[in-house]
């Protein structure tokens, strides 16, 4: 009787260069080109809490002349409220209407970075961008509030938003680590038997902390943005909770307990093309209501991720957005 090899062989690549394809536009090749001429990100042990600190202040420090020219670019006017007890950034547009749509906004950064000046200017971002009034959550992020703290802020601001709003004009969506947490959020008030938002959407989102899908080898350095492991990010941001807990990794969640429509994004040549690929199909087999759109050669954020830069391509993911929500809120 012939055994089973426990372990199977791999496919061996040979060394390559892998150009940016002619079939993006050229903003998108020179992204790809900027991109993979700067560094690989390094990252604290996920134990090394004084690292993180100083991590943190430093991409504050950076990040802050970048997010003010962010925000003075605007269109959208920008306030900052406590909504559920919980500091949010209200970014309104000046077609919004009074009673249209709102997008609670679940900003990136790997759990870690991107609050402060960087959420407030997303607000007034993504508002331009989509056209509706969109709340960004300045969520509480480790290495001193951990997991729990950021879905739990998610849902308080939510909360606050309902009693204003009521549920039927709410969109929760992010980018990333905030697309993780838009679904466990959405989770959450499922649970709690609170009313469903609209819709929700994933934009390139950390649906597994475990990193077990596909792409986390195939796109390994082929993605600009991210181009290696976030395993040091996703273990300061779960602080020793087990990764496959839904809450954690909603790819482990049990859709057919019902989940509101969904939008999932990603790219190519995103580090996380797994992640969508997966909680896509998770949605779909429980007959939830979810579309997923992927684009040629995009990394992980688009190209020029960050406000760095620009392609036609990402407004293509805008208006991807602005229909979802015109459908659904």
């Amino acid at each position: 009787m012939t055994e089973t090899p426990t372990t199977l062989a791999p496919v061996r690549l040979p060394a390559r260069d892998i150009d940016p394809p002619t079939t993006i536009s050229p903003q998108a090749r020179a992204a790809l080109e900027a991109g993979a001429l700067g560094p690989a990100l390094e990252w604290p042990a996920a134990d090394d809490l004084d690292g993180w600190r100083r991590a943190v202040a430093d991409s504050e420090a950076m990040w802050a002349p970048l997010a003010a020219d962010m925000l003075a670019a605007c269109r959208s006017t920008v306030e900052t409220r406590t909504l559920g007890g919980v500091a949010c950034h209200i970014g309104t547009p000046p077609e919004a209407a009074a009673a249209g749509p709102v997008y609670l906004y679940l900003h990136g950064g790997a759990f870690v970075f991107g609050g402060g000046d960087y959420a407030k200017a997303y607000a007034g971002l993504m508002a331009d961008r989509i056209g509706v009034t969109t709340v960004s959550v300045d969520y509480r992020m480790p290495p001193d509030h951990p997991f729990p703290a950021a879905p739990e802020d998610a849902v308080a601001a939510y909360r606050a938003l309902v009693e204003s709003h009521g549920p039927a004009r709410i969109v929760i969506g992010g980018s990333s680590a905030g697309g993780n947490l838009a679904a466990a959020a959405a989770l959450m008030i499922r649970d709690r038997g609170l009313p469903q938002p609209a819709g929700v959407v994933l934009l390139t989102p950390m649906a597994d902390l475990t990193e077990a899908g596909d792409s986390f080898r195939t796109n390994a350095l082929l993605d600009v943005v991210l181009k290696g492991t976030l395993a040091n990010c996703n273990g300061v941001y779960a602080a020793g909770h087990d990764l496959t807990d839904p809450y954690l990794s909603p790819l482990f969640a049990d859709f057919a307990k019902g989940f509101p429509p969904t939008l999932v994004q990603t790219g190519t040549r995103d580090l996380f093309l797994s992640n969508s690929v997966l909680i896509h199909r998770a949605l779909r087999k429980a007959g939830v209501e979810a579309d997923l759109h992927v684009w040629e050669a995009m990394p992980h954020g688009g190209f020029g991720a960050f406000g760095l830069g620009d392609a036609p391509e990402n407004a293509e993911i805008d208006a991807e957005v602005r229909r979802f929500i015109a459908r659904h809120a």
